[in-house]
């Protein structure tokens, strides 16, 4: 379990691949919403049907996207081929305009960057082996961060100079440059063995586990119901404050919106050195509940005050949640499933079940705020987000020693 030999070429791609995926990973969101509102007139219920549409692709495509990349020797190409389609998706989207087209458009690109984020991880451990894999992930969550603030700043430059059809044109840039970046990544420095959790063998022969491992391992299960209950509170937030900013000054509601997406942005980009320089040294689990106590916090200040700038600021808090909690995630599931041979499929299905709890906060948000208020929305968040920290505290144990125990017993 020694710390493989470091190529600096493959650090830098790395880097790059990061940088570049990061804005591809998340899809157009809400700049599809504004382009098919702006320019092609839709209806609300049509817009959020497409979107529904595309966030349940990627939700139900977690776990399969994990098991390919578990198996799989080709990852550098599953990249490539899935920035192909993205890159597609969007060039195709200024010269479509009917509901199927883009459905098919959008569904495509949810269904390929699913892989994105296993890939990445499971390219990661193979080129640096479990011991440099927590300071590894900390640099790609850094350069991730980096990239979604840049493409942030590019796309609401663009879209005021060129309209918001720019945008597509930009998540296509940054697809070619995550194709080029993954292409000098070296094929011979990815252990495939270790790449999925798995022990090193010199004989090529694979022992895995069977996929039990995600419903035998107890602490894994209770880390994907802390996982489902974070995004649950977290999720909506966000919209939530958007929405109050819109009800208290419309014009200024988009402006501040997207400064407090970028400044979110550039606070996580400290939190994910952190997680990658004292992770190993603190542990997981005093930085993990670092990162779930902002959560609530949130909740609660929220109520404190109306004042535009004061909700702004108190938003920039989830860069610290976020941040440390986005940097721990691979790592954790890594120390979980070491020896198993089923890194990348735990990380689909763990992302499967906190997707679903992000996918029903919205839903929970709006059915509060309708009859209590926006005080009592952010309130029942904040009791949510209170619920997963006290599960976290009691229930989870520290990780860090956890993948040299599976390592010995194997």
């Amino acid at each position: 379990m020694s710390t493989r030999p470091i190529d600096h070429r493959n650090t830098f791609s790395l880097d790059a691949l990061n940088f570049f995926l990061a804005d591809v990973r998340d899809g157009l969101g809400p700049y599809l919403a504004i382009y098919l509102l702006a320019v092609h007139h839709w209806q609300p219920a049509s817009i959020g049907f497409v979107m529904t549409l595309a966030g349940v692709t990627a939700l139900v495509t977690q776990i399969p996207a994990g098991a390919l990349i578990d198996h799989t020797h080709r990852k550098r190409a599953v990249i490539a081929i899935a920035a192909l389609v993205v890159t597609f998706s969007c060039l195709v989207l200024p010269f479509v305009s009917s509901f199927s087209l883009v459905a098919i458009t959008q569904t495509m690109s949810a269904l390929s960057a699913s892989v994105f984020a296993p890939a990445i991880a499971a390219i990661t451990l193979g080129i640096t082996g479990p011991r440099a894999f927590t300071q590894r992930t900390g640099r790609n969550e850094t350069f991730n961060h980096a990239g979604n603030a840049v493409a942030a700043l590019l796309a609401g430059g663009f879209a005021y100079l060129f309209g918001p059809i720019a945008v597509f044109y930009l998540m296509a840039a940054m697809a070619i440059g995550s194709l080029i970046s993954v292409s000098f990544i070296s094929a011979n420095a990815i252990d495939h063995n270790l790449a999925r959790g798995a022990v090193a063998s010199t004989s090529g022969e694979e022992h895995l586990s069977g996929f039990s491992v995600l419903l035998a391992n107890k602490a894994l299960l209770i880390f994907a119901i802390c996982c489902a209950l974070f995004h649950l509170a977290n999720a909506a937030m966000l919209p939530l404050v958007s929405q109050k900013l819109a009800q208290i000054n419309l014009a200024m509601a988009t402006p501040l919106t997207s400064a407090c997406i970028v400044a979110a942005q550039l606070v996580m980009v400290p939190m994910a050195m952190l997680v990658g320089s004292k992770a190993d040294t603190w542990g997981r689990k005093p930085l993990l509940l670092a990162g779930f106590i902002i959560l609530p916090l949130r909740g609660v200040l929220y109520i404190v005050s109306d004042d535009p700038y004061w909700l702004v600021a108190v938003q920039l808090l989830d860069g610290i949640g976020a941040g440390i909690f986005g940097a721990l995630f691979p790592i954790i599931v890594r120390d979980l499933t070491q020896g198993t041979g089923r890194f990348n499929i735990s990380l689909g299905a763990i992302s499967t079940v906190f997707g679903l709890g992000a996918a029903l906060s919205p839903g929970l948000t709006g059915l509060v705020l309708q009859e209590a208020g926006y005080n009592a929305a952010f309130l029942t968040l904040a009791a949510i987000a209170a619920v997963a920290f006290i599960l976290l505290l009691l229930a989870m144990p520290e990780t860090k020693d956890s993948s040299q125990a599976s390592t010995i017993n194997d």
